[in-house]
């Protein structure tokens, strides 16, 4: 991961100063670098002794920070990672344009690269991950969300990424199909559990330790899992409730949707079907033969779904 920072900053090099201080401002905040990790630990489990590894890793975390960028300011977000939003510090064109810096960037690198695999599952993978934006957009306060549909929108929209990263590891090792297939399992099903907490702890977590602010989802009219739930599972009374406070994305009601979530049972609910995402991600590993890495990538699906940030 050392070598995956020092990888990142020298390809933030650019003449333009803007860009180099957005740049630097979104990646020096941290975050899990769970995607690039996940290129590291899937390349190495299956052999991989070389270092295009590093790159790759670093592509796919400008593609998710591209991405965080445009949601930010889609969103209309003010804190990320405990921190002022980057579009809150300098502004939506900005943050804007440096996303899409970064998304170049990240395509000059594959390129280089010269990888005619790696390219195809990036280039595809970025697309659907824009197709799950924009169907999260047109959900923006759609109460009749189904679990199937909800389901749709986080795979296109975060596991996609996860499954992208995985199955690179695989490829550039150069493993069967059924291994790479086997990796881009795990891949969706940990992004999937990781989407589905982090819905909980929009209702659990505490904001010093998500580094957001908690309702965000129901303030942008989103239908998440745990609201889903209340609206099937909930009282009457509950299910209206919930209904009316997404359809209006009405966060002044909050602390009611949350007492809802709670006495439904939707927390423990969620974070069951995260936890059953995580074991099919382990499941999936069965064919990789036994390795360190492989013992780190099976409790990394236990880190998906027991943290609380």
């Amino acid at each position: 991961m050392q070598a995956v920072d020092q990888v990142i900053r020298q390809r933030l090099s650019s003449d333009v100063i803007l860009i180099r201080q957005v740049a630097e401002y979104i990646i020096s905040a941290g975050g899990k670098r769970m995607r690039p990790a996940l290129v590291l630990l899937a390349s190495r489990a299956t052999g991989y002794t070389g270092t295009v590894h590093c790159e790759l890793a670093a592509v796919v975390e400008f593609i998710h920070t591209a991405t965080l960028l445009h949601d930010d300011v889609v969103d209309e977000s003010s804190l990320r990672r405990g921190r002022d939003t980057a579009n809150a510090v300098f502004g939506n064109a900005a943050s804007v344009l440096v996303g899409d810096f970064l998304h170049s960037r990240a395509f000059q690198m594959m390129v280089e690269i010269g990888d005619a695999r790696v390219m195809k599952v990036l280039a595809d993978s970025t697309n659907v991950m824009a197709e799950g934006e924009v169907l999260q957009l047109m959900n923006c306060g759609n109460a009749d969300l189904s679990v199937m549909d909800y389901l749709q929108v986080i795979h296109f929209k975060t596991a996609k990424l996860f499954e992208a990263a995985a199955r690179l590891g695989g490829i550039i090792s150069g493993v069967e199909p059924a291994l790479e297939n086997a990796l881009a399992a795990y891949g969706m099903h940990i992004g999937t559990a990781f989407q589905l907490i982090d819905d909980v702890l929009d209702y659990s977590g505490k904001e010093a330790e998500t580094g957001k602010h908690l309702g965000d989802d129901l303030a942008e009219g989103k239908t998440t899992m745990p609201l889903i739930h209340v609206m099937l599972h909930g009282t009457p009374g509950q299910a209206r409730l919930v209904r009316e406070a997404i359809e209006s994305a009405d966060k002044s009601r909050f602390t009611e949707v949350l007492a809802a979530v709670h006495a439904s049972g939707a927390l423990a609910a969620t974070r069951q079907h995260g936890v059953a995402e995580a074991a099919a991600a382990k499941s999936a590993l069965a064919v990789l033969p036994d390795s360190i890495f492989k013992q780190t990538l099976l409790q990394f699906a236990d880190f998906a779904v027991h943290r609380d940030f």
